[in-house]
């Protein structure tokens, strides 16, 4: 069996996307995440299901494979359009479930997901491992929001956070049988220093590059173990300001298409951040693709990575080949 130790692709042409039902600003999640800020918009729900369409139209006819569920309306779940939060999917075939800090997020867990990816897409699920017990002990590790994943290398990276506990993180690096490194990072709230609440806000990493804000990273300590991780493994790193990562310019995801072009998707706004030689550099690596997802973002506190949950499983004839 594979283990997540072992070399795999970074990026995938599979991704789960969670079209929202009844997306609005998450009064339980507003407490740390301190990207949400009330719209003056009317009718959000209607304008963040365009943003949404539009983007899942586009990768599409990019020619990535984007598998979109149906979010239920019954269960209010605002937060819906974030899968990745709550599930990853590893080319083991080992799916991973996630506690999370907001009682109505865990009800975005779906089993009947887990089904149609096995029965429809003819994907290969070997097991279910279940983290949410931490929820009982008020320990939350909220998927690869919490986490950011260097597959190629074995490597995890936490931003310690009300939502990222440093114990269930160890838990999850020993039974993934993954290398973690673990960090603060922090954002100036008015007069406040405050925990970032999700690592992959302030950095992410793809195919040869990392791209992460080491102005967030206040201990020189954590700031030298991140970098001498990084550059361990050769990866080229794209230095970004605070004023950037708040405009999402951290949260972004290298996906491929099934022909295996490299695309680097962020928002507009997080394109828009980014300096000429920034893109530059990544796109030596990617072709960068953006989307408008200003309600999102603003409302949700988070942007285009957080939509999407890379599907790494493995399908279910080349496990039995």
């Amino acid at each position: 069996m594979l283990t997540m130790n072992q070399p795999q692709t970074q990026s995938t042409s599979n991704i789960l996307m969670v079209r929202p039902a009844v997306f609005r600003k998450n009064e339980e999640t507003a407490e740390n995440n301190h990207y949400q800020q009330d719209a003056e918009i009317k009718d959000v729900q209607e304008v963040a299901l365009n943003e949404f369409d539009t983007m899942v139209a586009d990768l599409k006819s990019r020619g990535v494979n984007v598998i979109v569920i149906e979010d239920d309306p019954s269960s209010d779940t605002p937060d819906a359009l974030f899968p990745n939060n709550w599930v990853s999917f590893h080319g083991d075939g080992r799916v991973g479930l996630y506690p999370m800090f907001a009682p109505n997020r865990r009800n975005e867990r779906r089993e009947d997901i887990f089904h149609d990816l096995v029965h429809t897409h003819g994907f290969a699920l070997n097991e279910i491992v279940d983290f949410t017990e931490f929820e009982t002990h008020e320990a939350f590790l909220e998927g690869t929001g919490s986490m950011v994943l260097d597959r190629v290398h074995g490597k995890a990276y936490a931003a310690l956070s009300p939502r990222t506990d440093r114990h269930a993180f160890e838990h999850w690096c020993e039974t993934m049988d993954i290398e973690g490194v673990v960090f603060e990072a922090f954002q100036s709230v008015g007069q406040d220093r405050k925990a970032i609440y999700h690592t992959n806000v302030m950095m992410s990493i793809g195919t040869g590059w990392a791209a992460v804000c080491l102005d967030c990273i206040d201990h020189p300590e954590d700031k030298s173990l991140l970098v001498e991780s990084l550059k361990a493994n050769g990866l080229t790193l794209v230095t970004l300001k605070e004023d950037q990562i708040n405009q999402f310019a951290g949260n972004m995801l290298e996906i491929q298409t099934i022909e295996g072009e490299k695309l680097i998707v962020m928002s507009q706004n997080a394109s828009c951040a980014l300096t000429t030689e920034q893109r530059e550099t990544l796109g030596q690596f990617g072709t960068l693709v953006s989307y408008d997802l200003n309600t999102i973002e603003t409302c949700g506190g988070g942007s285009a990575r957080c939509m999407m949950a890379e599907v790494h499983l493995p399908l279910e004839v080349e496990q039995q080949s």
